[in-house]
């Protein structure tokens, strides 16, 4: 059986990574990219840090939509627009149904009794932590997709949550209040009823909603990485993620029509579990999203994924010379900088490859990050030498045995001729004598 399995897996991996669909031409290509990319986002779901970061997030949710939806709530009654909060949440509760009404409706009911005057101070300054804390739950999430590992500064983070809270919500309202105007426009309203035209329109009208949501996922994918995206990967996984979402909403519409016989079963606890369920659907779909554009935008990703890859010392050596030598001709040039995801890139190669030795030479010294997540040399280049760098992945991060091995005489002969060699051929050269032979 574990045979049989294993087979099966060969067979699957070779179908998915090899060449023979793409020797099918451009309908080969097109779907071998739609099997790979398939392939690493069941992965990752199956892995299971992406399902549980979903439901770290519906507990999240839970502590924080009524803050958030009080705060958005304050924003659009001073601005004169707050009737149409309701509407746009019961447009993401639409898929619940009649329970998604009332889910609404109880919400608004907390969220009008919610006032400054009422709450005083201190209370508003919770509010608005736990708003805040809502935020920076979804920016560890997209981070740890975007191997990500420093989140942003306290204070950059509070003002551009704070942003995002602002205009967020006021954004969405003018968005649909824009579509509302055009659509009952004399124009429009003539051209569909024409017979070409009219279901064209009409077909439109009703995927506005969902592309309203594709692009709200595409600016959470651009804004909330603590990194830089691309906007066409953004627009691929807010589009997909979009589209994921409409017909996930169409599913649980189903399910829930059909369910009547379980929501009799769990009585008054039948309007929490759909709730959670539907919650935790929306987070899940946001981060495969964010996935997507993440791989399209890394695809070196695809088929390893969040596995390490497994490298040479001959490769790691290579690696730490070549890291450092980018890192100091950038130093050099006044005009120019360098980070770690500028490195992966003039290397092609991922991120999670060079991060241990990066943080190697961080921590011998030979390499410092700035708060702009700047790389530069640790110390003058001049005092750095070759065979220094060549150390941190030769001789440093050794965790040892409980007895150092013994070695036969001639193994431990040949090992040190062996070093030597090595030392003889850096000799005395430093980073900055590499650095003039190259200019």
């Amino acid at each position: 059986m574990a045979r049989m399995a294993m087979n099966i897996g060969e067979k699957i991996d070779e179908l998915v990574w090899g060449d023979a669909l793409a020797r099918l031409g451009l309908a080969g290509r097109v779907l071998a990219t739609a099997l790979r990319y398939l392939y690493a986002v069941l992965r990752d779901i199956l892995s299971g840090q992406l399902t549980l970061r979903s439901m770290s997030l519906v507990y999240t949710t839970l502590l924080s939509i009524v803050p958030l939806l009080a705060f958005s709530f304050s924003v659009l009654k001073g601005l004169g627009v707050h009737k149409e909060l309701e509407a746009r949440l019961s447009l993401v509760l639409e898929p619940l149904g009649e329970q998604g009404i009332e889910i609404t409706s109880r919400l608004m009911t907390i969220v009008n009794n919610v006032n400054g005057t009422a709450l005083g101070t201190t209370a508003m300054a919770i509010f608005l932590y736990t708003a805040i804390s809502m935020i920076q739950k979804i920016e560890e999430s997209f981070n740890y997709v975007w191997y990500v590992s420093k989140p942003r500064s306290f204070s950059k983070r509070f003002t551009e949550y704070l942003l995002v809270l602002l205009i967020g919500p006021l954004f969405i309202v003018i968005a649909m209040g824009l579509i509302t105007t055009l659509q009952n426009d004399s124009m429009i309203q003539y051209l569909a009823q024409t017979d070409v035209l009219g279901p064209i329109l009409m077909a439109s009208s009703k995927m506005t909603p969902y592309l309203i949501v594709g692009g709200l996922f595409t600016f959470l994918y651009m804004y909330m990485p603590n990194t830089s995206v691309k906007l066409k990967s953004a627009l691929v996984g807010g589009l997909a993620g979009g589209f994921l979402w409409a017909t996930v909403g169409v599913i649980f519409t189903a399910f829930i029509v059909n369910s009547g016989s379980k929501q009799a079963v769990y009585a008054s606890f039948a309007i929490a579990i759909v709730t959670l369920i539907w919650l935790y659907l929306n987070w899940l779909v946001l981060l495969i999203g964010s996935q997507l554009a993440f791989y399209h935008q890394n695809p070196a990703y695809l088929r390893d994924g969040r596995r390490e890859p497994r490298l040479s010392n001959a490769m790691r050596e290579r690696l730490a010379i070549n890291i450092m030598f980018l890192v100091g001709t950038a130093f050099r040039d006044p005009q120019k900088n360098v980070k770690i995801n500028d490195v992966c890139a003039a290397l092609e190669i991922p991120s999670l490859a060079l991060a241990p030795i990066a943080t190697g030479l961080e921590e011998n010294g030979l390499l410092t990050l700035t708060e702009a997540e700047e790389l530069q040399p640790g110390r003058d280049m001049a005092r750095i030498s070759l065979n220094e760098i060549l150390s941190v992945v030769r001789d440093e991060g050794e965790t040892g045995s409980h007895n150092d091995p013994k070695w036969t005489g001639e193994v431990a002969s040949l090992g040190g001729r062996i070093d030597a060699a090595l030392a003889s051929t850096v000799g005395d050269r430093t980073l900055a004598d590499l650095l003039d032979e190259a200019s």
